[in-house]
């Protein structure tokens, strides 16, 4: 039997194609988001903004096309999460009191966190109180780089055991949102932008967990060379947004050392010409072209008579690590924990504390409705299995009603055609008499 043909050009795998989205066992299957207006037109404009703008930030793993309608329900996008591969769900509300809301859910099973959206700020709002924005290229091909600051500070779980798992719950679940990295195969060039969650320490001692999220591009820059021969590198002027401002003008000049000596003679003159660079300083391989070896190149490169002068020097160079916001803004307030998936047993509470004995009989009324929706299951099964078997049983009955038809037919037809016989013997016979 022929192979089955593969098409590989017009339908490249993803990520983690081997176990798939659907599949059982997927292991290298990175995790994938949707960011969803409950409600749809009913949250407003600002709402459906910052819902786009969550968007591109979760980019490139999330559904960045997704059209909710208000018949759409949460039980919708929960039966289709699995199919396509999607891990977590972002739910953005509006309560009756005027109240934005986020719920963070895991599927298929949770848990939940709630969190209020106290404060938040657009893309276009950050955009705008800039000097100088930066707009979106590349950024957004890859995922962002997370970065968290005071998310744990119980380091004993005997002082306080419920606040040290709710911190251990919350920075699971936001770590889990993102592909993981590895320091020693992960390269420095696929890492363009970083998503902080910084957790409000004031007031973290009445018990409250508030996060603040802020979304950053990372630019960087050469170092150790001064700014106005950096302005004549052709990679700098590439990286530029204002290319045509930012070429010199030489045109006045007689020679380049002019320039160089007097920067302000080219018609640059700024006060920051001066300042010393106060950005975080790394040092990276500087990307570099090299050239094909021909075999006999290859094998006197190995045997060592001659020299490759390509990799004769250091390509190690230093640059300068700095970061420009992209929005958007949040001040996240968490409020509350469910055991499900916006559904379930509340396992945290921050302003309903319940005793031991609440507690209690929380959790036999939880029982009880398991054991009752058990009990449904189990007779929605032994409804279905019982249909099953009447279909079958009708299906085969009619099978059997028409093969008798079919057999009735058969035999008439039969009967019919020696009757047709008989009548021509008999035709015949009369013939010879008269003859």
């Amino acid at each position: 039997m022929a192979k089955r043909r593969t098409k590989k050009r017009t339908h490249v795998k993803a990520n983690g194609a081997v176990n798939g989205p659907g599949r059982v066992g997927g292991t290298n299957r990175s995790p994938k988001s949707m960011v969803i207006r409950m409600g749809a037109g009913e949250v407003g404009p600002s709402i459906t903004q910052l819902a786009k703008d969550v968007r591109a930030m979760m980019e490139p793993d999330t559904a960045s096309r997704l059209k909710e309608r208000k018949a759409n329900k949460l039980k919708d996008y929960i039966s289709m999460a699995g199919p396509l591969g999607v891990s977590h769900l972002l739910l953005f509300s509006r309560s009756n009191s005027g109240n934005t809301n986020l719920r963070v859910a895991l599927a298929p099973r949770g848990p939940t966190l709630h969190f209020r959206v106290d404060n938040y700020s657009l893309c276009k709002d950050v955009t705008k109180a800039q000097k100088h924005p930066r707009g979106g290229g590349k950024e957004y091909q890859t995922a962002p780089l997370l970065v968290m600051n005071n998310m744990k500070t119980q380091k004993d779980a005997s002082s306080d055991p419920i606040r040290k798992q709710l911190e251990d719950l919350t920075t699971t679940i936001f770590q889990n949102m993102f592909p993981q990295i590895s320091p020693q195969t992960t390269p420095l060039s696929s890492i363009h932008r970083i998503m902080l969650l910084n957790r409000d320490m004031s007031n973290a001692e009445d018990g409250s967990f508030v996060l603040n999220l802020r979304h950053y591009a990372i630019t960087t820059k050469q170092t150790g060379v001064p700014r106005r021969i950096r302005r004549l590198d052709p990679k700098e002027q590439r990286q530029r947004q204002k290319k045509g401002s930012a070429i010199p003008n030489l045109s006045r000049l007689e020679d380049v050392s002019e320039y160089l000596l007097d920067p302000s003679a080219a018609g640059f003159t700024s006060a920051s010409e001066t300042e010393l660079d106060t950005d975080a300083e790394v040092e990276v391989l500087e990307a570099q072209t090299r050239r094909v070896l021909s075999k006999k190149q290859v094998q006197k490169l190995r045997d060592g008579k001659s020299k490759d002068r390509s990799n004769g020097g250091s390509n190690v160079e230093k640059r300068a690590v700095k970061l420009v916001e992209l929005g958007p803004r949040m001040k996240l307030r968490l409020v509350k924990v469910e055991e499900g998936v916006c559904e379930g047993k509340v396992m945290w509470n921050e302003f309903v504390t319940k005793s031991k004995a609440e507690e209690q009989e929380m959790d036999k009324t939880w029982e009880q409705r398991r054991k009752e929706k058990e009990e449904r299951r189990k007779e929605q099964r032994a409804n279905v299995e019982r249909k099953r078997r009447l279909n079958a049983n009708t299906r085969a009955n009619s099978n059997g009603d028409r093969a008798e038809d079919e057999e009735m037919e058969d035999r008439w037809d039969s009967e019919d055609s020696d009757v047709d016989d008989v009548d021509d013997v008999s035709l015949e016979d009369g013939a010879d008499e008269g003859e």
